[in-house]
């Protein structure tokens, strides 16, 4: 038993210290650049709308009260199974409506088959439609690239705190923001991408896009594919981007099952790579196919209390250890959340966290075929 303990105890150690590392590491800042309109490009804005009615026009209204020349950017709506009286409403406003028609209604062929018909831009810009940007979000982007980026992830944050659950992934996607992104970029590693809020050369997207095949990871593929060709992904922390957060527990278990499925294909598809890539010194793609390599946060977070509760009823002497990894787990995890989630309501909202563990749990034993289907996330439904 004692040599059980000491493996599994010396296991967690392997991502508590990952984590940890780079937390610390996104405390401190590093310089962006500015917002500019100096040489600025022509930027096509993105979004993929599946049965969005209910959210897709404030997104549309956010970018067209940008700060920017308005003959310098156009957007585009990619609809796809939209009301009619949606589309309508949209072909009023000064934007592109692309109807799609798909043999698999999936984001990666949305895209594809928006910038299949476009041509003339300098930048893309890919949102969600739910999503909401700051008025000096194309100039920070501008600056980015000026400064001579090739690939940018903005700051998701986010739009709705009003469900227990849509605190938990506020928070969430915030301390993924910490660890995943800022505090890899600060180290000068690649951050991730999350697959809205993102800019690429239009050229180099368009032909990226046109090979991305996976139906509900399609953000995975993209970073292992960038990463792969050694591009560098940088992060703009003061660029943000508002996103519609997770109200309701089924819609939360849909969503995580559909991150899990996909984090185990692309694990499965990019792990013949690691060799290669350790071989070549490609440090940012080998530190990708770790991430993919370590279960979620909300698993780890439940079976290590499950583990110092066991250990403590049955073997207290070995349990002293296993506290301590508890308590350096949520500091980690308590330094790369913002103070200004930190209310009584994220207090309230810990409360869920059992239940939360629960559904990721079970998802583990719902993710045949999980991935061969789009498994779409409602936005625009308020609970009180």
């Amino acid at each position: 038993m004692h040599i059980i303990d000491l493996i599994l105890y010396l296991l967690y150690w392997i991502p508590v210290s990952y984590l940890g590392f780079f937390a610390v590491a996104s405390v401190f800042r590093k310089k962006e650049p500015a917002p500019s309109l100096q040489n600025a490009r022509k930027f096509v804005i993105l979004l993929p709308a599946y049965k969005e009615d209910g959210v897709i026009e404030e997104s549309v209204q956010s970018c067209l009260d940008q700060d920017y020349p308005r003959d310098k950017f156009d957007i585009v709506v990619i609809s796809d199974k939209m009301k009619e009286e949606t589309n309508l409403r949209l072909l009023k406003l000064p934007i592109k409506l692309f109807r799609a028609v798909l043999d698999q209604s999936t984001k990666a062929k949305s895209l594809d088959f928006a910038l299949q018909q476009l041509s003339g831009y300098d930048i893309a810009i890919v949102l969600d439609a739910d999503n909401v940007i700051e008025k000096l979000y194309l100039q920070k982007v501008n600056a980015a690239f000026e400064a001579g980026y090739q690939i940018v992830q903005t700051h998701r944050s986010a739009k709705n705190t009003n469900t227990k659950f849509a605190i938990l992934d506020a928070v969430s996607e915030e301390i993924n923001n910490s660890i995943f992104r800022k505090g890899h970029y600060n180290v000068g590693m690649s951050a991730a991408l999350i697959g809205s809020g993102m800019a690429f050369e239009f050229e180099h997207y368009k032909t990226l896009i046109n090979n991305i095949k996976s139906i509900g990871g399609e953000d995975k593929e993209l970073e292992h594919v960038v990463l792969l060709d050694r591009f560098k992904i940088h992060y703009l922390h003061h660029a943000e981007v508002l996103d519609e957060k997770i109200q309701r527990p089924a819609d939360f278990a849909n969503q995580r099952k559909r991150w899990l499925s996909a984090q185990l294909e692309i694990l499965t598809r990019f792990l013949p790579e690691f060799t290669y890539a350790i071989r070549i010194k490609n440090i940012d793609f080998c530190d990708k196919v770790i991430q993919m390599a370590f279960p979620p946060r909300i698993l780890l977070i439940g079976v290590l209390f499950i583990l110092t509760a066991v250990t403590t009823l049955f073997a207290p002497e070995l349990s002293l250890k296993w506290w301590i990894l508890f308590v350096i787990f949520f500091t980690i995890l308590g330094i790369s959340v913002p103070k200004r989630l930190y209310t009584f309501e994220l207090v309230k909202a810990i409360s869920s966290i059992p239940y939360v563990f629960l559904l990721m749990f079970a998802n583990l034993f719902k993710l045949k075929g999980a991935g061969k289907h789009f498994i779409h996330t409602p936005h625009g439904t308020i609970d009180k």
